[in-house]
């Protein structure tokens, strides 16, 4: 009998690996433990977060409203606070200034819907008129031969475009009729904020450390006291601005004279960065169906008052507020404008007014020690290539 044994060294692993399959206890591909529970949660986290996303949008509208509100309240709480120091009820103040601030914001939103709707009545039967009219103007002025035949300037055509023109603003004027449901809204937040604000401020210093209340308190205070002072500066200056220019198109010849100084003056103080260019707008074009010229004197008169505003009037009024620097209030309106739109761009600049007070009251400053200050000025006093020359030296 052969009892020699495959020595082999492919034999030795094959019968290795035989018994160890048959020695090994059989294995079952089982899904771990914490999986279906981690399937749930991703599940439900998910659901969660479209839930939320949903319910954003859909309150997106109320939250404007309410931060509308609250901007309205902190503008009239300065003014409901002087009249509650001179003994008047702090509910009876606040209807007092609400009921200003409501007639004052009514009229001029009439004004402009009226002066709107006939001009644009009005335009719509003269336009063909006044195309002619400008036509003769020019060639007489600037001794040219432009015609009003052909397709450009063509009667029906032109009074057809007009027509649609007023049809529209009869469109937006019943659009804003329809948001005077939203603009109750607004008033009705505003007056609560307005008349519980030492109450709601008292609950929110509530939740805040014994330490931190005198700090956040500050801060409440420096935010009404910047916003209240930007929002009266602007509408004293939208004042002289309303006088000025209604008595200047009413010299000029203009129609609605008062109407327009009114949208002149509101525009260009509380509409941010563009509001001069929208204010000088409306008046020349309205000085344009009269007579050409009468267009350009507006032109003129607006560019000149704002010359003697901002350079006269401007730094007096604003003298105890604080000035946003020019960059920063265009970032400002942008940033709003970005975030929140037309509302947004409105309430930038008395927000960024608020952060530099914040900024101004709290962040520490230090002196410039003399050695960093001989050092600036030798810095200021050489050129970029560095050569020490004098600027404005003579010789």
């Amino acid at each position: 009998m052969n009892t020699e044994r495959d020595t082999r060294p492919g034999r030795k692993r094959q019968e290795r690996t035989d018994t160890s399959r048959e020695d090994a206890p059989e294995v079952r591909a089982t899904m771990p433990p914490w999986l279906p529970k981690a399937i749930v949660i991703a599940l439900v986290l998910t659901a969660a977060f479209e839930v939320t996303v949903w319910a954003a949008r859909q309150l997106l509208g109320l939250g404007t409203v309410l931060l509308i509100s609250f901007f309205l309240s902190m503008v009239m709480e300065p003014a409901v606070s002087r009249l509650q120091a001179r003994g008047m009820g702090r509910p009876t103040a606040t209807l007092l200034v609400f009921g200003m601030t409501i007639v004052a914001i009514g009229a001029f939103v009439a004004a402009m819907v009226t002066l709107l709707i006939d001009q644009a009545t009005e335009v719509s039967g003269q336009l063909p008129e006044l195309a002619g009219s400008l036509v003769d103007w020019a060639n007489r002025t600037f001794h040219t031969e432009i015609t009003t035949k052909g397709p450009v300037f063509d009667a029906a055509r032109i009074e057809s475009y007009a027509r649609q023109a007023a049809d529209h603003v009869w469109g937006l004027s019943t659009t804003v009729i329809g948001g005077v449901f939203e603009l109750l809204t607004v008033a009705l937040f505003a007056y609560y904020f307005t008349v519980d604000g030492p109450r709601l401020r008292r609950s929110a210093l509530s939740l805040l450390p014994a330490q931190r209340q005198a700090a956040a308190r500050r801060a409440w205070q420096i935010a009404l006291a910047k916003t209240g002072s930007y929002v009266y500066s602007r509408a004293l200056l939208a004042l002289f601005s309303t006088v000025a220019h209604s008595v200047a198109f009413t010299v000029i010849g203009i129609p609605y004279a008062v109407a327009l100084g009114v949208w002149v003056g509101v525009v260009s103080q509380f509409v941010p960065t563009v509001g001069t260019y929208l204010a000088a707008a409306l008046p020349t074009l309205v000085g344009l169906t009269v007579e050409p010229l009468d267009g350009l004197w507006v032109v003129v008169f607006a560019t000149a008052y704002q010359q003697v505003e901002n350079y006269l009037l401007q730094p007096r009024v604003t003298a105890r507020t604080v000035e946003v620097h020019p960059a920063v209030a265009f970032a400002s309106v942008l940033g709003g404008a970005a975030l929140l739109g037309a509302v947004g761009a409105v309430i930038a600049i008395p927000a960024a007014a608020t952060v530099q007070a914040f900024v101004a009251t709290y962040l520490p400053r230090y002196e410039i020690s003399p050695a960093s200050e001989s050092a600036n000025a030798r810095a200021d006093r050489q050129d970029p290539s560095g050569d020490p020359r004098v600027r404005g030296a003579g010789g």
